[in-house]
């Protein structure tokens, strides 16, 4: 099979690697269409998972069953299928949680184990969904991005009539706000520099957008009737925008902590104001467990608005160019690789 290995940060490197056999509860994917995420550009740049290297990244995909172990039951070939991509130990406290990233043996598909930019994959069946037939690779792809943004809600309690600020209006921003607006959550601002972003958010979903960053703690303000938002959603991953999010929520507001920093970088926070206030924080990065088939059901069912993530295509043989040429297709929302 043809593979793209990221042998260092900066360069992929196309191997002709053998294809991989199932393990008896193992099931064997004929990738189709494999999504480039931002995870996946933190690994391009080296700021994540670095020590993996080499490694075939790629967790945002679909593709067909190609053949199953012999112990797998239920699953069948030709179906086509998603994955939960973190997989865990199944039976250490963290694991009976559903907070598998904390597990001491997680495992990552495409993060911290071989992934999807290859046309073939091995994974543990228990971590297989099957997809209703008729459902676009396209829309496939968007599963694992949209559990993401489940499990980030799911923990920040979002709820009808509460008010929420997006920080950044990729790809994960325009799936938050409208993730939001299902939920009844009003007004919902989204926030980035860049204008043709922030209209797409607007028709996706939002109330207000905002491209002037020196227009928006008083924007967010107006907005909130003085108070600041109840819930600050940082998508981008910049401790300058961290620091500013507490700013921009209400006494008593939550801060939802979903863009990735590089290693290191921590956020100030007044301690005393934080319990007078009763300000909270919690973090989350990625869906597993029942947000995957609560992703895949919103989707199938049309509650996401996916024209807005149509992007470019890339055949797997020009990855390289996809990656270094990512920045240039900023108007864009998604970038898929195809096998």
């Amino acid at each position: 099979m043809l593979a793209a290995v990221l042998v260092k940060p900066g360069r992929f490197e196309l191997r002709d690697l053998p294809r991989p056999e199932p393990s008896p509860d193992q099931v064997l994917i004929r990738v189709k269409q494999t999504g480039i995420c931002g995870t996946d550009l933190h690994i391009f740049h080296g700021r994540y998972a670095a020590e993996k290297l080499p490694m075939i990244p790629g967790h945002e995909f679909t593709g067909k069953i190609s053949d199953t172990g012999c112990d797998v039951e239920g699953l069948s070939r030709g179906q086509p299928v998603v994955v939960d991509v973190n997989h865990g130990c199944g039976r250490c406290y963290w694991c009976r949680r559903n907070e598998i990233l904390n597990c001491p043996q997680m495992q990552q598909l495409g993060i911290t184990t071989d992934g999807a930019f290859a046309q073939y994959i091995c994974v543990p069946a228990k971590l297989v969904i099957p997809a209703p037939a008729g459902i676009s690779a396209e829309i496939l792809t968007l599963v694992e991005p949209l559990a993401c943004v489940v499990r980030a809600a799911r923990k920040a309690r979002v709820t009808f009539a509460q008010s929420v600020v997006v920080l950044g209006a990729g790809p994960i921003g325009n799936l938050h706000v409208q993730l939001l607006r299902t939920l009844g959550a009003a007004p919902i601002v989204v926030v980035d520099i860049c204008q043709e972003r922030v209209e797409m958010a607007l028709n996706a979903g939002a109330d207000v957008g905002i491209s002037d960053m020196a227009q928006l703690e008083e924007k967010v303000l107006s907005v909130t009737d003085g108070r600041g938002a109840d819930v600050v959603v940082e998508s981008v991953g910049l401790p300058q925008l961290y620091a500013q999010s507490v700013r921009l929520m209400r006494k008593g507001g939550h801060l939802a902590a979903f863009g990735l920093t590089s290693a290191g970088e921590s956020l100030s926070i007044d301690i005393m104001q934080t319990i007078l206030q009763e300000n909270s924080l919690k973090g989350s990065v990625a869906g597993m467990g029942e947000d995957m088939h609560d992703a895949l059901t919103l989707l199938v069912h049309g509650r996401i608005n996916t024209r807005y993530f149509g992007g470019a295509e890339y055949p797997l043989e020009n990855i390289q160019e996809a990656f270094d040429s990512f920045g240039d297709r900023q108007k864009l929302l998604k970038t898929r690789i195809i096998m």
